[in-house]
């Protein structure tokens, strides 16, 4: 179940309470993973001393895995080393040496760890860094105290995977033989050395590995190659899986996540669910969520230093800011009374030109002296003296603090004299006043309908507001269904408009197609008029008023400027909320709109950042992964793979494919299922032997007896059932299954022996 589908059932379900909120206790957490450095590992020549006595009984055995390279001495009890198959080197300019790391030094610092290679090609065990194998070997003999000039004088014994190629048995072969002389060279499956190791003769030997997992059927002790299928998902690729859901959940997580992290979290917190579907649907609860399903891992973060500051301190710095705007004040008061005593000095100015002008003895030198103050007229010369006076007066009665002096909308209308002379006692200068005149007067009386409008609409409201409070206070229960019934409707409302702003930007959505099948028509022909005087045809778009009102069809934005614009419904509900918060006891604040939007009280909220409510001062928080579902999500893909988009069935499918397609005797079939073996790193999630049972035991037909069963160690008994069939097996039996130097040279280095534990020559399994 992705984190979208997560979603869409949390909007389903009640969130909790604030004293359940309250009431959460810190989960425990957990530090961010170390890479796997191990310090200096001293070399071990004791097995060579030792195997100087019997050099040809003595191998050296390595389990070559795409994840750890195991080795060690066939006389040993487990293996002496275990190595990443790694390489990581690079020249040191300070000493002017080049430095080689291998395996887990690798891992020592940021400078190694950046030039990190490995040998085999990623999510495969195919070799292709043929230069650090060779590294990797060179490192493994040399700490198994290798002391031999020119060859390591010790047969070889390693495994490889089913279906080899030929190319890497090739090159592998021309390594050994050719640059190491060993004398002789076996090969084997890992898979089946583990399952004779434990014991097994007959069953399903399941290998879940690094790299992919094997299904191999073993009859008698003899594997059926031609029926063995794999599975493209092994620990690589849940490494991978894991990584990808942690960067979708934090996309913005502020430390990188490696690959090797991943490994660390699965190993320590994944598991393997005994029942899926319902245990999933329980993570969808806060109960889940607490029941220690949420596993909170911290990674390093520095917090920021806030420093406190002292009471003297804080009082220095209020005192500042007090003296600070009073300079301010003082400021704007000398601006304010500089502009004042300019617009006096100019109404001064313009009352002599006024004077002036009406002292000249004629005509023109009135003229020359409206040119040179830039007037039209007289009139345009009394108007500016009169809003410099106006200006004055407002300037002074603010300084004051005195409104009282202001005109009102009444007396304003009485300022325009010349609208009750008649036009034909008035000159032209006079006339064209009279209209000035007359449009300052529609204005004042505009204001005053406005006015007007305004004190009615309030007088409305408060008679609503008076019977709304007389309903509530005769008949309380119908006031608050009406209420709700009010915030429904708002709910319904708002929903609206979201999804219809939504659709708006959607080009495929209703809206937009109708918008464009409304300018498909505006565009396409019809009748129209023609030209004065004929011609071509001429639009007569907007000829008629309703054409108009087209705009608002095809407009994205809801209404007009000439519309009133529609009350808030996000505010009426706020408002609806807190009457009902107030008066309504079945009410709780925790039934708001604002508490079911709360991001930090939401169930998804909990995935991402964890139930309890998080210190947005710190940076601690913003440190932490919560893995909740990816724990059992992961696991998962193997039992299903389609959760991760892995187009193959299931391991349980295909067990059964094998089972009953393949093997159509009866007896074969019960000898199968009667030991189900899994071994491999892979398998070591808790739970996975029983929930491998039970899903074969539904699968499955009635009537068979099913044991399934794990590896006594799923990752190094491969190592030791090579190393126990080396020591156990007689030496006759072993060269029919090992390649020797002579032999290589003869056959080539694709030649290949057949034995019970090992590849076939000619592979036909899919």
């Amino acid at each position: 179940m992705t984190i979208t589908s997560t979603h869409r059932i949390l909007e389903e379900r009640s969130r909790p309470s604030p004293a359940f909120i309250e009431s959460l206790q810190h989960p425990a957490i957990h530090p961010a993973p170390e890479w796997p450095f191990q310090g200096h590992k001293p070399a071990q020549p004791s097995g060579w001393k030792d195997s100087a006595a019997t050099p040809t009984e003595s191998a050296i055995v390595i389990d070559c895995g795409s994840s750890t390279l195991k080795a060690g001495w066939s006389f040993d009890k487990k293996p002496r080393f275990l190595i990443p198959p790694l390489l990581a080197k690079y020249k040191d300019r300070k000493y002017n040496k080049y430095c080689a790391f291998v395996g887990y030094d690798t891992y020592a610092d940021a400078t190694t760890r950046g030039q990190i290679r490995n040998a085999f090609e990623s999510f495969t065990s195919v070799p292709v860094n043929w230069d650090v194998m060779e590294g990797v070997l060179d490192y493994t003999f040399l700490k198994l105290g290798v002391d031999s000039e020119g060859s390591i004088a010790r047969p070889i014994l390693m495994t490889e995977p089913v279906a080899n190629l030929g190319y890497t048995r090739r090159m592998m072969n021309e390594m050994l033989f050719e640059g190491y002389g060993a004398p002789s060279v076996t090969y084997g499956l890992d898979s089946l050395f583990s399952y004779r190791y434990n014991r097994g003769t007959s069953g399903l030997v399941i290998s879940s590995g690094h790299a992919a997992t094997h299904v191999i059927p073993v009859l008698s002790g003899k594997p059926q190659l031609h029926s063995c299928a794999r599975l493209n998902w092994g620990g690589a690729q849940a490494q991978e899986y894991l990584q990808k859901l942690l960067k979708l959940k934090y996309p913005n997580f502020p430390s990188k996540l490696y690959m090797e992290h991943m490994e660390s979290l699965l190993k320590r917190f994944a598991y393997v669910s005994k029942d899926y579907q319902a245990e999933i649907a329980n993570y969808l609860d806060w109960n889940g969520l607490e029941a220690g399903n949420d596993i909170v891992v911290q990674y390093p973060f520095t917090e920021q230093v806030i420093v406190e500051k002292s009471a003297e301190e804080i009082a220095r710095q209020e005192e500042r800011k007090k003296e600070s705007g009073r300079r301010l004040q003082e400021q704007a008061a000398k601006m304010r009374l500089d502009k004042l005593i300019k617009k006096e000095q100019d109404l001064e100015y313009y009352e002599s030109v006024l004077q002036q002008l009406r002292d000249a003895p004629t005509k023109k030198e009135q003229k020359r002296i409206l040119d040179d103050e830039e007037f039209k007229d007289e009139t345009a010369l009394e108007r500016q003296i009169r809003d410099l006076k106006q200006k004055i007066t407002k300037a002074r009665n603010k300084d004051l603090g005195n409104q009282a002096d202001e005109e009102t909308l009444e007396e304003q209308l009485n300022k325009f004299p010349l609208l009750e002379v008649p036009d034909d006692q008035l000159d032209e200068d006079g006339i064209k006043e009279k209209r000035h005149q007359r449009l300052m007067r529609s204005g004042v009386e505009a204001r005053i309908r406005a006015k007007l409008e305004k004190e009615r609409e309030r007088a409305r409201l408060a008679e609503e507001k008076r019977l709304d409070e007389e309903h509530r206070l005769t008949d309380r229960a119908s006031w608050v269904a009406g209420r709700r019934a009010q915030r429904q409707g708002l709910l319904v409302k708002i929903k609206e408009q979201a999804r219809a702003k939504a659709d708006s930007s959607n080009r495929k959505g209703l809206a937009s197609q109708q918008r464009m099948k409304t300018l498909a028509n505006l565009a396409s022909d019809g009748p129209k008029r023609k030209r004065r005087g004929g011609g071509d045809y001429d639009d007569d778009f907007g000829a008629n008023d309703d054409d108009w009102g087209v705009y608002r069809t095809v407009a994205k934005e809801e209404g007009s400027d000439d519309e009133e614009p529609e009350p808030d419904p996000v505010a009426e509900l706020l408002n609806i909320e807190k009457d009902l918060l107030q008066y309504d006891d079945n009410f709780t604040q925790n039934d708001t709109l604002e508490a079911q939007n709360d991001w930090k009280k939401s169930l998804m909220h909990a995935f991402i950042r964890g139930s309890l409510i998080p210190d947005d001062d710190s940076q601690r928080d913003f440190h932490q992964l919560h893995l909740n579902v990816e724990r059992i999500r992961v696991p998962e893909v193997i039992l299903q793979p389609s959760i991760a988009g892995v187009d193959q069935a299931g391991l349980v499918e295909i067990m059964e494919g094998i089972v009953m397609n393949r093997f159509h005797d009866p007896l074969q079939q019960k000898n199968l299922l009667r030991d189900i073996f899994f071994t491999g790193g892979n398998t070591l999630f808790k739970n996975f032997g029983e929930r491998l049972k039970s899903e074969v035991v539904a699968t499955l037909p009635s009537g068979y007896e099913i044991n399934v069963r794990a590896a006594s160690d799923p990752i190094l008994d491969a190592w030791r059932g090579a190393a126990s069939w080396w020591t156990g097996t007689p030496s006759s039996e072993r060269a029919t299954a090992s390649v020797s130097r002579n032999e290589y040279l003869e056959r080539g280095s694709e030649y290949i022996k057949e034995h019970d534990l090992g590849n076939a020559i000619s592979p036909a399994y899919g």
